[in-house]
């Protein structure tokens, strides 16, 4: 089973095709690989952050 489950209903195949015509007639071709390099980024930075250790207690480790 190959379908995505969302409280509304199930998506299928067909219906993922036109979301993605739709987003390339919204946003058009060129435009979507910046906007997914961009999401990259972000979440890079995100995990990056959600690594680090609180700096309290980095300082009390150091003791």
């Amino acid at each position: 089973m190959s379908a995505l489950f969302i409280p509304l209903g199930v998506i299928g195949p067909w219906q993922i095709v036109l979301i993605v015509v739709i987003v390339l007639l919204l946003f058009g071709g060129k435009k979507i690989p910046e906007l997914m390099r961009g999401l990259g980024s972000g979440l890079k930075e995100f995990k990056d952050a959600s690594k680090e250790e609180p700096a309290d207690k980095k300082i009390d480790d150091n003791k």
